[in-house]
C-alpha cells in the first residue's frame, strides 16, 4: 500500500529546551508524531514533527517560540521507521517492547508487545507511561469490572487493564485506524477475547452508552477534549468509580479539574511537563 506523503517540521535547540518545544507541537494536535533526537556527546537536540499535510511553518514557529523549518519527506512509512529503534519502557508492572526487544523481557513483569504504527501509544510518551503506572497502582487497591479506555490509540491502556483485572475492557477511538490497531495489538498480546474496540466520537456511541456506567474510565487525550467531554464522562461513571485523565500539561491541571468539580481528586502523577490525574466519584 502506498503511504501518504509526509512533511517534517524540525528545529535544533538544547536538550533542556527540547521537552517544552515538543510539548507545544504535540499540544497543537495536528502532528502525526513528535520526536526528540538528542546528540549523544553534546548538549544539542532536534525536535521533529511529522504531518500528513504541509503545515504552516510560521504558525508552528509562533507556538514553539523557535524558528521551525518544514520540508517534504520521501514516500516511506516514516512514523514506523522513526519509532522502530526506541528502547523498551518499564512503567509500573508493565514492560512495553517492540519486536527488536523480544529477547530482553525481564522476569516478574507484565509484558506488552506494541509495534510502532499510525496510532498513538507505544508507551514512550510520558502520558502513556504515566497512565500505565497509575493502573499498576490502582491494581494494588481494588479490582474493576467495567472499564472504558476513551481515545484508545494503539489500545495499550485497554490491553493493560485487561491483563491486570482479567475482565472485558471496552476501548474507543474516533479514528477507525486506531480501532483496528487496538484489535490487532489485543490479539497479539493474548487479550483479543477481553478487549472490544469500537469507533466512536466521544461518548455518544450507543455501544458506549449501553455499557455505562463504568467503574474505571481512562481518558488519555488532550486538555481541550477533556474539558469538552467532562459532563458526559462524569455522567457515565457509577458511584465510587475511578477516573484517570491524562494528555494534559502540568499547568493545565487546575483548568481540567475545574470541569470535574463533582469528583474528588485522589492523586496526581507527573513526568516532565505532562500530568495524569486520578479522580473518584463519591459513592453517594
Amino acid at each position: 500500500m502506498t503511504n501518504p506523503p509526509l512533511w517534517k517540521a524540525s528545529v535544533s535547540l538544547t536538550k533542556a529546551e527540547a521537552p517544552d518545544v515538543s510539548a507545544a507541537l504535540e499540544l497543537d494536535g495536528s502532528a502525526q508524531a513528535v520526536l526528540i533526537v538528542e546528540e549523544p556527546f553534546a548538549d544539542g537536540a532536534v525536535v521533529e514533527a511529522l504531518y500528513t499535510e504541509e503545515p504552516d511553518a510560521a504558525y508552528l514557529s509562533r507556538i514553539a517560540r523557535r524558528e521551525i523549518t518544514v520540508a517534504p519527506l520521501p514516500d516511506q512509512d516514516w512514523i514506523r521507521l522513526s519509532q522502530e529503534g526506541l528502547p523498551p519502557v518499564r512503567a509500573g508492572r508493565f514492560f512495553v517492547y517492540g519486536a527488536h526487544d523480544a529477547g530482553q523481557v525481564p522476569h516478574g513483569v507484565i509484558p506488552m508487545r506494541i509495534e510502532a504504527g499510525l496510532a498513538f501509544g507505544t508507551g514512550h510518551h510520558e502520558t502513556t507511561a504515566l497512565c500505565l503506572t497509575v493502573l499498576s497502582d490502582l491494581a494494588k487497591k481494588r479490582a474493576f469490572r467495567k472499564v472504558l479506555d476513551l481515545g484508545c490509540g494503539t489500545g495499550l491502556l485497554a490491553i493493560g487493564a485487561a491483563m491486570l483485572w482479567k475482565r472485558p475492557v471496552l476501548a474507543s477511538d474516533i479514528d477507525p485506524v486506531a480501532v483496528e490497531v487496538t484489535r490487532e495489538n489485543a490479539r497479539a498480546n493474548g487479550a483479543g477475547a477481553l478487549v472490544r474496540a469500537v469507533t466512536a466520537d466521544g461518548l455518544t456511541s450507543p455501544v458506549l452508552a449501553h455499557a455505562a456506567p463504568y467503574d474505571l474510565l481512562i481518558a488519555n487525550i488532550l486538555a481541550g477534549p477533556l474539558t469538552q467531554l467532562a459532563p458526559a464522562i462524569q455522567k457515565s461513571l457509577q458511584p465510587g468509580a475511578t477516573l484517570v485523565l491524562s494528555g494534559l500539561l502540568n499547568n493545565q491541571e487546575k483548568l481540567v479539574t475545574g470541569f470535574y468539580q463533582s469528583l474528588r481528586r485522589v492523586a496526581v502523577r507527573r513526568m516532565g511537563p505532562w500530568s495524569a490525574l486520578v479522580l473518584e466519584k463519591p459513592s453517594r
